[in-house]
């Protein structure tokens, strides 16, 4: 998959997260009580649809669409381990044998993006050029390490929105602290005989922001590091396959059986 394949699908995840959560943003307007829908959207605010529990909304489902791809890719970085990239059968891999199976590398679909592909070419490319096995698991044993890093670079937006979620919330919580002190401050209000239900009810909602906030963190979270659990562990298998099928067999000496053919 290309840059451009890419953007657009990333794009296309974002577009559908962002209308997934004005849908709910809907169910919960016309389905809930006034009391749930003020807690989960402050929908008695003034400046309703633009509240900070319904950015919270927002920026949680943005954070389930990266998600999405995250797990996609960990998907398609396993299935090239049963795409038949190196022999399997034992053959001891001369150079003659790495260079068709470099070549065939080259030509294949997800020769320039997936894991597994990019690590035996360098390998390869690595041994062809010293002719040591100890330089070809170095230059392995680096790439898997780049790897890695590079699986960590792309959880970057998702760290970021873990962080503006509660950040919302406790902007939420301010605010709403703000707005009850407001009202609370001018005499007209004090008088009224439900003054202390007001003040209390927008207490009420401020304080509920910052929980709502910490509840769809700790989700995002959760989910988060289960799906970066799923692509390293789809990392190790790309570097156990590579050293079983590859590394281990550089420069072993041909066996009577192929010493004979």
């Amino acid at each position: 998959m290309n840059q451009t394949d890419t953007l657009l699908k990333r794009t296309f995840v974002f577009i559908v997260a962002i209308v997934a959560a004005i849908v709910l943003i809907g169910i919960i307007r016309f389905t809930t009580g006034p009391q749930l829908q003020e807690i989960l959207l402050d929908s008695d605010a003034s400046f309703w649809p633009f509240t900070i529990q319904n950015i919270m909304w927002v920026a949680l489902f943005i954070g389930f669409g990266e998600l999405v791809l995250r797990w996609s890719a960990a998907k398609d970085e396993e299935s090239q381990l049963a795409r038949g990239y190196l022999p399997t059968d034992g053959r001891r891999l001369d150079m003659d044998v790495l260079g068709k199976i470099r070549d065939s590398i080259a030509s294949r679909k997800f020769a320039r993006n997936a894991f597994l592909p990019r690590l035996i070419a360098r390998t390869i490319d690595q041994y062809r050029v010293s002719g040591k096995e100890d330089q070809a698991l170095g230059v392995m044993n680096a790439s898997l390490e780049l790897y890695m890093h590079e699986i960590d670079l792309r959880y970057s937006i998702l760290r970021y929105l873990t962080w503006l979620i509660p950040s919302l919330g406790f902007i939420g919580t301010v605010m709403g602290i703000m707005f009850a002190l407001q009202y609370a401050g001018v005499p007209a209000n004090a008088e009224a005989e439900d003054f202390l239900y007001q003040v209390t009810q927008r207490l009420g909602v401020a304080f509920t922001t910052t929980l709502l906030a910490l509840i769809m963190s700790a989700v995002l979270v959760l989910i988060q590091s289960m799906v970066q659990a799923k692509e390293e562990r789809a990392l190790n298998a790309v570097g156990q396959y590579t050293i079983d099928n590859l590394i281990l067999k550089l420069g072993r000496r041909a066996t009577a059986a192929e010493a004979s053919e």
